[in-house]
């Protein structure tokens, strides 16, 4: 599994764009997004510059981490993009 750290990844449209690029890369890749820890991870059959590629074109900052098969960050909402331009507001929740 590949795996990114993406700090401005803060909430679940953030995740959901990121996740979106990813697909539009490797439709059956499976993304999988832990908000608290800013990880994305992905097993994908594309290319690993690639993918880290899409997520910059997505508008986001991902740094690669150790790849691991057993890497499966969790899903968790702390954050926003909606104020202060990705600025993380724990507790909040604009996005219905």
């Amino acid at each position: 599994m590949l795996t990114y750290k993406v700090d401005d990844m803060t909430c679940g449209r953030c995740a959901g764009r990121i996740t979106a690029a990813v697909r539009a890369i490797d439709p059956t890749a499976d993304v999988r997004i832990d908000l608290g820890r800013h990880e994305v991870g992905v097993r994908t059959a594309a290319d690993a510059g690639d993918i880290e590629a899409s997520i910059r074109d997505a508008g986001y900052t991902p740094v690669a981490m150790a790849h691991s098969a057993e890497t499966t960050p969790s899903a968790a909402r702390t954050g926003c993009c909606c104020s202060g331009g990705r600025v993380a507001r724990r507790n909040v929740r604009c996005h219905p």
